[in-house]
């Protein structure tokens, strides 16, 4: 077997050989051999089955077994030439070419490896980081609004017109054409105006009726409704205010903050002005860390190395960057593409540059996870998934079991080693 290598930089490597026809022969004898040892077939001893008859009994499965051999044994000598160790590569090697000829199999082995990368000292391209600055005021509307958001809501009995806040406990019908529907007719409903519950249109005409007031509201539902038949439909509300209530008025006392701090026995106004501060400073560090500093940080790292990629890697993720595109397309687009190849073609290379720095941050991420002893655990991606699910309502078992058909897992999970990694960069330098 003759054996050609390419080490085409640290990701990217090819193998080529011709297996000879002596090679795929010696395996077929070899494999035989090995199964006359171990094989049952009726009529004969186990260890006794004559070479001719394995050969007979099993034909053209022994020729694709020694060929997967041969294929084996160039893989590890090509690795072993080129010192290139196997627990290195990525996926599995891809065979370019598999031509058959009466002399043997003429054969080119593509393979990608991990990347070398030097990091050097990567903890100098992160930013210093300030945290934000929090006004007494922002905490005082803050706890504020906690307290209002506890406090009960009372009748208003003086005599004046609904506002933007207030609560109003309306009867209501709703009208299409003339007929009353299915699920728009209620009694003593509370509505909370501002709070967008009803169709636009409907709670800013609420607003200004009185205790008592009947009026029609004239609405159209969005054309993105749930219910086909009202969905763009205009309509007409027959309603009726019962009566307006609001929010009790709340006192920032020693007595308020026991209640919004049950765990503290000697919670006070001072003690709940820290907690608030504090909450409202990990909000808005966390807001600075996920739509600035985090995205600043990895295009940095992107910006800053220099990586051999391996190319099956990039062209699989333009790929996938184009069957998303597919998805987004009209039928009439789809079929403009199904009849020109070229402008596949094209669209395809569009992707290229974001295929490649994707696959780049990729790898930066990772040789950072090792460098920062970061990890995520088959168990943590697991709770995590769960945990989600359940905060969305869904079924986590189910959730969980899609992630791991459609093969997201392994994204979902560099995801969170990302998002663990630049977070532990960026509070090293936290002033």
């Amino acid at each position: 077997m003759q054996i050609t290598t390419n080490k085409i930089d640290s990701a990217n490597a090819k193998i080529n050989a011709a297996i000879t026809r002596k090679t795929i022969d010696a395996n077929i004898e070899k494999i035989a051999n090995q199964l006359s040892k171990e094989a049952k077939i009726a009529g004969f001893r186990k260890g006794k089955v004559p070479v001719s008859v394995i050969k007979k009994q099993y034909g053209e499965r022994l020729v694709q077994d020694a060929e997967a051999q041969a294929l084996r044994d160039l893989l590890n000598a090509g690795l072993a030439e080129m010192a290139i160790a196997a627990d290195t590569l990525i996926g599995e090697p891809q065979i370019a070419k598999f031509e058959k000829t009466d002399d043997g199999i003429n054969v080119e082995v593509v393979i990608a490896t991990r990347p070398a990368i030097e990091l050097g000292d990567y903890a100098a391209m992160v930013p210093e980081v300030e945290k934000p600055t929090i006004s007494d005021e922002e905490v005082t509307t803050r706890i504020e609004e906690l307290a209002l958001a506890q406090a009960p809501l009372v009748n208003v009995d003086e005599d004046r017109a609904l506002e933007s806040g207030d609560t109003a406990l309306i009867d209501f019908e709703g009208f299409v054409d003339g007929e009353a529907f299915e699920g728009g007719k209620a009694e003593g409903f509370s509505l909370r105006l501002g709070s967008g519950q009803f169709i636009p249109g409907f709670e800013d005409q609420v607003i200004g009726m009185k205790k008592d007031e009947e009026k029609t509201i004239d609405v159209t539902f969005p054309e993105n409704y749930g219910g086909a038949k009202l969905a763009g439909k205009a309509a007409q509300f027959k309603v009726k205010v019962n009566a307006i209530q609001t929010k009790e008025a709340v006192t920032i006392d020693d007595e308020l903050a026991k209640k919004m701090l049950p765990g503290y026995e000697d919670a006070n106004v001072e003690m709940l002005k820290e907690k608030v501060k504090e909450q409202l400073e990990s909000e808005a560090m966390s807001i600075k860390y996920n739509d600035e500093l985090k995205p600043n940080l990895m295009e940095t790292f992107v910006n800053a190395f220099t990586i051999d990629l391996p190319e099956f890697i990039v062209e699989q993720e333009m790929d996938m960057a184009l069957n998303k595109k597919a998805r987004e397309l009209s039928e009439a687009e789809l079929e403009e593409l199904r009849n020109d190849a070229e402008k596949v073609k094209e669209m395809r290379e569009t992707f290229r540059n974001d295929a490649c720095r994707a696959v780049k941050a990729t790898f930066i991420v990772d040789a950072l996870a090792k460098a920062e002893n970061i990890t995520v655990g088959e168990q943590e991606l697991l709770q995590t998934i769960y945990y989600e699910a359940m905060q969305m309502g869904q079924d986590p078992a189910a959730v969980y079991k899609h992630y791991q058909e459609s093969g997201y897992l392994p994204a979902i999970q560099m995801a969170m080693i990302e998002d663990r990694v630049l977070s532990k960069l960026l509070n090293d330098k936290i002033k």
